[in-house]
C-alpha cells in the first residue's frame, strides 16, 4: 500500500473520491471538485480472482479506501469509479468485461457502497482527467490513444465524451490498418493494437525482443533491424492517427500509456515526420499531438469529473 497526503485542510463540501480499478492495483484519490486538486492518494493491490462470500475482494478494498478518505474528510463523500470494460449507459456498473476482473460484470457499486457511485470505462476516465486538469484542459475536441500491452482510446467531441449506444465508442486500438493481416482479440483484421501494442512484439520483432522497451533500447543503439520494426510500427500509428483526424477533426491528440512514456522522443519525433506525410491539413491546419500529462492520476481525476458532470 502507498499513501500520500498533500492538502487535507480543504473544505470537505467540495471533495469527492476517484477510484481507478485496475487489474493489478486499485489507485484512488481524494479530489477537490472545484480546483481539480488531488488532496490525497492511495494505492492497494487488486487481488483479482479472490472472493469473500461470493463478492470480489477488490470491492471490499475499494470500501476500505473510501472509509480512509472519509475519516480524513469527516463526512460521507460521493464516489466516481473507473474500470476496464463497457460501462452501463446509466453509469451503474461495468456491463461487459470477459476473461479478467472476475466479479466486476454487473456489480452494483452504488448498492454495495451505499452511496452515489458513477462508473465508467478506464480509458474514458483517463481522457476526462486530461480534459479536466491535464494536457487537454479547455479543449472541446480531442482524442486519446494509450499505448501499452494493447492500445486503448477515448474520444471527447463537441465538449462531451463519446460513449456510444453500448459504451463501445473509443476502442481506437481496434481500427483496421491492414485487412490482410490476422484478426485481433476483437475480430479486427490488422488492428492498430496488433501493429504497436506490446502483446505482439515477439511476432513483430521476429523473436528478438521480449518487450517494446527492449526494442526501443536496440533502436536507440542504432540496431538496423530494431529501427525497421519500430519505424514500421510508428508508421502504422501515424496512418491510423491521420485517418482518425479525418473522422473526428480534433484540436488536439493525446498519446499516453507505458510505451509512450518509455519511448519519449523516439516515438514523437518519427511520428511527426510520418504525419507530415499523411495528415490532410486544409488551410494549413495541423493537429497538435502531445503526451499525456497526468500519469497514474488521470483515471481517478476523470472518474471524479464524470461524477461532477452527471449531476
Amino acid at each position: 500500500m502507498s499513501s500520500s497526503i498533500q492538502n487535507p485542510a480543504s473544505s470537505n463540501q467540495h471533495q469527492a473520491i476517484g477510484i481507478d480499478l485496475g487489474g493489478t492495483n486499485i489507485k484512488a484519490a481524494l479530489v477537490d471538485t472545484q480546483s481539480a486538486q488531488t488532496l490525497a492518494t492511495l494505492s492497494k493491490p487488486t487481488r483479482d480472482g479472490e472472493f469473500e462470500n461470493n463478492t470480489p475482494h477488490f470491492a471490499f478494498t475499494v470500501r476500505e479506501i473510501i472509509q480512509e478518505f472519509e475519516a480524513q474528510a469527516g463526512s460521507k463523500l460521493a464516489v466516481g469509479l473507473s474500470a476496464p470494460g463497457l460501462a452501463n449507459p446509466n453509469g451503474q456498473c461495468i456491463d461487459w468485461m470477459p476473461g479478467r476482473m472476475h466479479g466486476l460484470e454487473k456489480f452494483d457499486w452504488s448498492a454495495f457502497l451505499e452511496r452515489d457511485c458513477r462508473v465508467l470505462n478506464d480509458a474514458h476516465a483517463a481522457l476526462l482527467g486530461e480534459v479536466w486538469a491535464g494536457a487537454a484542459k479547455n479543449c472541446r475536441d480531442v482524442f486519446m490513444l494509450t499505448l501499452g500491452t494493447g492500445v486503448g482510446g477515448a474520444i471527447y467531441s463537441g465538449g462531451r465524451l463519446l460513449s456510444g449506444k453500448i459504451g463501445r465508442a473509443g476502442h481506437l486500438g481496434h481500427i483496421s490498418i491492414d485487412t490482410n493481416a490476422p484478426r485481433d482479440d476483437f475480430n479486427t483484421p490488422g488492428s492498430l493494437e496488433d501493429a504497436i501494442g506490446n502483446q505482439t512484439i515477439a511476432q513483430r520483432g521476429e523473436g528478438r525482443y521480449a518487450t517494446t522497451h527492449a526494442l526501443l533500447d536496440a533502436y536507440a543503439a542504432g540496431d538496423e533491424h530494431a529501427k525497421k520494426i519500430w519505424l514500421t510500427s510508428v508508421r502504422h500509428l501515424a496512418a491510423a492517427i491521420a485517418s482518425l483526424i479525418n473522422v473526428l477533426d480534433p484540436e488536439l491528440i493525446i498519446i499516453g500509456g507505458g510505451i509512450a512514456v518509455g519511448a519519449g522522443d523516439r516515438l514523437f519525433d518519427p511520428l511527426a515526420t510520418f504525419l507530415d506525410d499523411f495528415e490532410w491539413r486544409p488551410g494549413r491546419n495541423q493537429v497538435r499531438v502531445v503526451p499525456a500529462s497526468l500519469g497514474d492520476s488521470a483515471g481517478c481525476l476523470g472518474a471524479v469529473f464524470n461524477l461532477i458532470q452527471s449531476h
